[in-house]
């Protein structure tokens, strides 16, 4: 009998699965197989990893200990285990990462005659899919997001796992068990696997989406739907969540839209993939940002979340104790990092990635750049959070704040975002002057205009 193999990558999951369809056309039994690859371990930071083991473990008892686990470079690991196992095809999900496309590149020739077989993405729509009428693709959201519509998606594959029969083989060279979970101090995760992200899509169904809309922006309640580090890991596909959110009220149709924010900065990234290390917009690569002993000390505080600024400190101290901030706590941090501090945006990016357990590498990149003003939006550089008035609006009561603060939990209500009545022992002074800060970046910004 003709034998498939699976590579499980950014989809760990068995149901809504296309590549089980793929690989049952072209054989009746496969090989599940995940590679630890060592370029994308280093970069991933702790909780990422450890939240990767876990799920690798919650799919491994759901194909009954048949997962087979590697670690190394896939280009040499996958060619290997398909001639051990004598695979007539690898089938994958697509990558359409700039290091993915070239991984997969290199796979795809050192399997020779064995086909590698790309079947779906991560994405409702996957990158390159969705173009204006002259063939290019978008650079501003709205516009997108209408041909995003208009395009359309699959419904959920209908897949678990007797979709196909799995292969145990014991004899594969370098097999290894997964890896034990890193020591994260405090850090506390969210359930891993398939189960538990169907199971908090369910209850955020069922509890919260109709709350959603006007709720989302509030950093003091939990109303989001806490799914993006299953979509990160593809515990639960997209398309899955899409069919459960095709009603015409505002809660469901703000939800689709934050689906097409992922696909657009996939998109985004899959045409510009300089731009998950550099600015998307050129010009301003020469806008000044602050350098030296001083600059470095004001970083510290930002990461620390020690700014004296109590929204943005929350935000930082959410951050290390769950590795998750809310989404619009992440753009108050990084408006502050970026606009008061005079920081370049990518210093940021790099420490959220070191410490997200839901870090994708386009979403977090051009989510930063669009705080920063160096990417897709049409008029961004003049967009400057004031700290203390987007606490006010979205903790109005504080709740958010004294849950990550403890020195400032004696202070009552929304006081505690001006602190007007004086600072408790304990908790620092503003590192700037925030209308100061903002007048900075904006003659920073007419600078690179007039250059």
């Amino acid at each position: 009998m003709e034998t498939s193999i699976v590579w499980f990558r950014r989809d760990l999951r068995l149901t809504d699965l296309p590549t089980l369809l793929s690989a049952a056309d072209m054989s009746a039994r496969a090989v599940a197989l995940f590679v630890l690859d060592d370029r994308l371990l280093r970069s991933a930071g702790a909780v990422r990893r450890t939240f990767l083991y876990r799920c690798l473990r919650e799919l491994d008892d759901a194909l009954n200990g048949s997962l087979v686990v590697v670690e190394g470079d896939p280009a040499d690991l996958v060619p290997k285990v398909a001639s051990a196992v004598g695979a007539n095809s690898v089938h994958v999900s697509a990558d359409f990462g700039p290091y993915g496309a070239r991984r997969d590149a290199a796979v795809r020739k050192g399997l020779g005659d064995v086909d590698l077989v790309e079947t779906g993405s991560p994405y409702a729509v996957a990158p390159g899919r969705v173009r204006k009428d002259d063939g290019t693709p978008y650079k501003v959201f709205t516009p997108f997001r209408r041909a995003w519509y208009d395009h359309g998606w699959r419904a959920p594959a209908k897949t678990d796992a007797s979709t196909l029969k799995w292969l145990a083989p014991d004899d594969i060279e370098g097999r290894i068990q997964v890896p034990d979970d890193e020591d994260l101090g405090t850090t506390e995760l969210p359930a891993a696997g398939e189960a538990a992200a169907l199971e908090q899509w369910q209850s955020f169904v069922a509890n919260d989406l109709t709350r959603y809309d006007g709720e989302r922006n509030r950093a003091d309640l939990d109303s989001t739907s806490r799914m993006s580090v299953y979509l990160k890991y593809g515990c639960v596909h997209p398309r899955t969540l899409l069919a459960d959110v095709r009603g015409e009220d505002a809660s469901s149709a703000t939800l689709r839209s934050e689906l097409a924010w992922r696909d657009f900065y996939a998109d985004v990234l899959h045409h510009n993939p300089r731009s998950a290390r550099h600015n998307l917009d050129k010009k301003f690569d020469r806008i000044d940002y602050n350098t030296g002993a001083a600059a470095d000390e004001a970083f510290e505080a930002w990461r620390e979340g020690r700014t004296g600024f109590p929204i943005v400190d929350a935000g930082m101290r959410q951050l290390r104790a769950q590795g998750w901030m809310h989404n619009r706590v992440r753009m108050i941090t990084a408006s502050f990092l970026t606009k008061d501090l005079h920081l370049p945006w990518w210093r940021g990016a790099q420490h959220f990635m070191d410490l997200l357990v839901d870090g994708d590498l386009a979403s977090n990149q051009h989510g930063w750049q669009w705080t920063a003003g160096t990417g897709t939006d049409a008029a961004p550089y003049f967009r400057v959070f004031n700290p203390t008035t987007q606490g006010e609006k979205f903790d109005p009561d504080g709740e958010y704040v004294r849950r990550w603060i403890p020195e400032l939990r004696e202070v009552d209500g929304k006081a505690v975002h001006t602190l007007k009545a004086g600072r408790p022992n304990g908790y620092p002074e503003p590192i700037v002057d925030h209308k100061e800060e903002r007048l900075e970046a904006l003659a920073r910004y007419e600078q690179i205009k007039a250059r």
